[in-house]
């Protein structure tokens, strides 16, 4: 059996580089409990739902050897709003180290219709339905969401969108590299959220016109070569390859650690995806660490499994805790 007993983030000597103490709060279903295991996942020991009276207790001696992230709600049998805000307070004065205060925000509608699709109670309106009980608890939890260090608003991210979005805030790279995320989307949804770089193919010829193309996507060889084949196609690519080139060396050399680069399409299917395939696997072969996805692909792809039943339920969604 594989060793479990270590972290799969960064080593114990890198310990230090990691913000001690991470509170994760929020109301219940925008996100808590995802983004607790992607901090797990990235070295921290994870403790949910520890009543506040004995956080105190954890802390005492100068805190904790590992960096902790705390999942803290209003299911903890002692929560009130004023008890963590003084915990929170006191927090510093015990131990003298950093902390974040992580919130996990979503919009009302957002929260009722996550309750809907997986028919849990909610916790402070477990007779009386979802909708009373999010506006107590977005009510309860006001004071805290304006004490938050970091605020992220799940209420258009996938979990893979929320992964991202914590690691953004709270990973600690191990050496200079800059780490590359080439997306696809469709316009009519809006820009991806937190791109740096956004190039629209649109002006290319569009597969969808293709009877026997419209039902592939950009991954398909034969889609490819029809996006290829258009005359702009290698002056646009090339020009854009040139740009990056010049770019990656100098973001690197400022600190960055991500770059998003994104690229759009209508649908969102066809061009964008095509696009994003070539450049990946070309800055991939001259050493770029670098991650793909395809946002209209996956909303798709979720689509799918929600209708089969086949939904994952770490990484296909956002858990209603």
């Amino acid at each position: 059996m594989p060793d479990t007993s270590a972290p799969n983030g960064p080593p114990p000597g890198e310990f230090s580089e990691l913000t001690p103490l991470v509170l994760v709060t929020g109301p219940s279903g925008a996100g808590r409990t995802t983004a607790i295991h992607v901090l797990e996942d990235m070295g921290y020991e994870a403790i949910d739902n520890l009543p506040l009276t004995l956080l105190p207790k954890l802390l005492q001696g100068g805190g904790p050897e590992r960096p902790l992230a705390l999942g803290i709600d209003v299911r903890n049998r002692d929560f009130t709003t004023q008890a963590l805000i003084e915990t929170i307070d006191g927090i510093a004065r015990l131990t003298g180290m950093p902390m974040q205060l992580l919130y996990l925000d979503a919009r009302p509608d957002v929260l009722m219709r996550r309750y809907s699709e997986t028919r849990r109670r909610h916790p402070l309106a477990a007779r009386e339905g979802a909708e009373l009980g999010i506006a107590r608890e977005l009510d309860l939890l006001g004071p805290i969401r304006a004490r938050a260090d970091v605020l992220i608003d799940t209420s258009e991210l996938s979990p893979h969108d929320l992964r991202a979005e914590v690691e953004r805030w709270f990973a600690v790279r191990s050496g200079p590299d800059l780490s590359i995320s080439v997306q696809s989307f469709s316009y009519k949804r809006g820009l991806p959220r937190g791109a740096d770089l956004v190039l629209d193919c649109r002006f290319l010829s569009n597969p969808h016109w293709e009877p026997s193309l419209r039902a592939l996507d950009g991954r398909d060889t034969a889609v490819q070569a029809h996006v290829e084949a258009d005359p702009r196609f290698e002056g646009f690519r090339e020009r854009t390859l040139s740009m990056i080139r010049f770019l990656l060396p100098a973001y690197e050399a400022e600190g960055k650690s991500y770059l998003t680069l994104a690229f759009g399409c209508t649908g969102g299917q066809h061009r964008s995806v095509a696009l994003a395939e070539t450049l990946a696997a070309t800055l991939a072969d001259e050493g770029w660490p670098v991650s793909i996805r395809h946002r209209e692909l996956e909303r798709k792809a979720r689509a799918s499994s929600a209708e089969t039943g086949a939904a994952p339920h770490r990484d296909g969604r956002i858990e209603t805790q």
